[in-house]
């Protein structure tokens, strides 16, 4: 009898897998170090037969929705992954990084790559909840009251700045991103399928801004940090640039639909189905309860966010053409899942420890099962 091919966990089938990254799976989403959503499959490596074919057509799809946003947006592949991995779960994503990376470019690119639609609202001291989810309008003619939907209605709403809005107007989001409806006079009325926020906000000005609250950030399934492109990158930005590059006509930039709803719905019955062994979900919770005894953490990561991480996990495996979750791929998905859901405590931040060095400590002693 031979033996099953390393790296493989007793008891699932051994069928090798047909990967979504090509570098190893805690490097993908960290938001640091590039990632590389790799459609081929390496040499010696044959392609995964364990998807029915509307599965594996989605992933085909979901493949090629990296290659038409890598069109438009140039060194962002961790973000682009993780965006994938919040519409596969029907999460939310929280958008990190000063202006000027590309962050709506890469919102518009997604939506058009996914023939999906798409709003952007920017988020100002002076905005109103019901300028968010719409309001009742009074009609002369018919002498009645009806609804006018505000941007809220569609299927990827772009919250630009959402910090620089009060508290008042950032809660107005919550049931929508919770409930996926909205209630107006008490009337609740659903949002369109898929729904999914993405929020930006600027990490270095603070002036005139209003902090998200812990409730509110604990909604967002990821929180994404896009960096500076590395030099490579950054000039093949530019060169594009000079070639005429316009980043208001993705039409012109080649930017095509490649996927759609019938394949979102497919990914994500598959992203369910994907198996998770028992000590792989202790591994979870051992790294959420690790969290919450942390001394220079105030406030840990609650059940919820056990949960979240394991629904990332899962759909960072079926990206990766396996039809199983490993330690590995929660330790990819913590960072961007677990980064937001935790409070230092003030001392800690004196003595100028961070979220993600807590982060790391935590996956460096938390064993992992084998």
């Amino acid at each position: 009898m031979t033996s099953p091919p390393p790296g493989r966990p007793p008891g699932y089938p051994q069928t090798p897998p047909q990967p979504w990254v090509q570098s190893p799976p805690p490097a993908g989403l960290h938001g640091t170090t590039p990632g590389g959503l790799q459609p081929a499959t390496p040499s010696g490596t044959a392609p995964t037969p364990v998807r029915d074919e509307a599965a594996q057509r989605a992933h085909t799809a979901l493949v090629a929705v990296r290659g038409e946003v890598a069109k438009s947006v140039i060194g962002q592949d961790p973000a682009v992954s993780g965006l994938i991995v919040a519409l596969l779960c029907r999460g939310h994503a929280l958008l990190e990084g000063v202006p000027g990376v590309a962050k709506t470019l890469l919102v518009r690119t997604l939506a058009q790559s996914l023939r999906l639609d798409m709003k952007r609202l920017q988020f100002t001291p002076d905005l109103m909840p019901s300028d968010v989810t719409g309001s009742l309008i009074y009609d002369n003619r018919t002498s009645e009251f009806s609804f006018r939907p505000g941007p809220v209605f569609t299927n990827l709403l772009l919250a630009d700045e959402i910090n620089r809005t009060p508290p008042k107007t950032q809660a107005s989001l919550l049931e929508a991103m919770e409930e996926r409806q909205v209630s107006v006079e008490g009337s609740p009325r659903p949002l369109p399928e898929p729904f999914l926020v993405i929020a930006t906000q600027n990490p270095v000005e603070y002036e005139g801004t209003y902090p998200l609250p812990e409730a509110q950030l604990d909604r967002f399934l990821v929180k994404l940090t896009l960096p500076i492109p590395q030099r490579d990158d950054e000039i093949r930005v530019l060169a594009a640039h000079d070639a005429g590059f316009d980043p208001r006509d993705l039409a012109g930039a080649g930017v095509r639909p490649v996927a759609g709803q019938a394949d979102l719905d497919a990914a994500r019955a598959s992203t369910l189905a994907v198996r998770v062994r028992p000590d792989v979900l202790a591994y979870i919770v051992d790294l959420a309860r690790a969290t919450r005894s942390s001394p220079s953490l105030q406030l840990g990561v609650s059940p919820r966010g056990a949960t979240m991480l394991l629904a990332t996990a899962k759909a960072w495996a079926w990206l990766s053409g396996r039809d199983y979750c490993t330690p590995d791929d929660v330790k990819a998905l913590a960072r961007p899942t677990l980064r937001h859901r935790l409070t230092l405590r003030p001392e800690a931040e004196l003595e100028g420890i961070t979220v993600e060095t807590v982060l790391d400590q935590v996956l460096a002693t938390v064993p992992a099962p084998r």
